[in-house]
C-alpha cells in the first residue's frame, strides 16, 4: 500500500499548536481518511491518506 501527502507540517509548532492534526481532522470531516505520520528525515508531520490496490487479491 502506499500513501498521497496531502499537507506538511514543520515539527517546530508553538507549545499547544497542532496544525497537523486539525489539518487531518479537517478532512476527516469531509470523508477524507487522512492520518498524521512523523518523517524523521525532513523532522516534519505528513498528513497522509493511504492508498488501496485497485486489485486486491479477493
Amino acid at each position: 500500500m502506499g500513501r498521497v501527502v496531502l499537507e506538511r507540517f514543520p515539527a517546530g509548532s508553538p507549545r499547544g499548536s497542532w496544525p497537523a492534526e486539525e489539518y487531518a481532522a479537517q478532512r476527516m470531516l469531509e470523508g477524507v481518511p487522512a492520518e498524521v505520520v512523523m518523517d524523521l528525515a525532513t523532522d516534519a508531520f505528513l498528513v497522509v491518506v493511504r492508498q488501496r490496490e485497485a486489485h486486491s487479491g479477493h
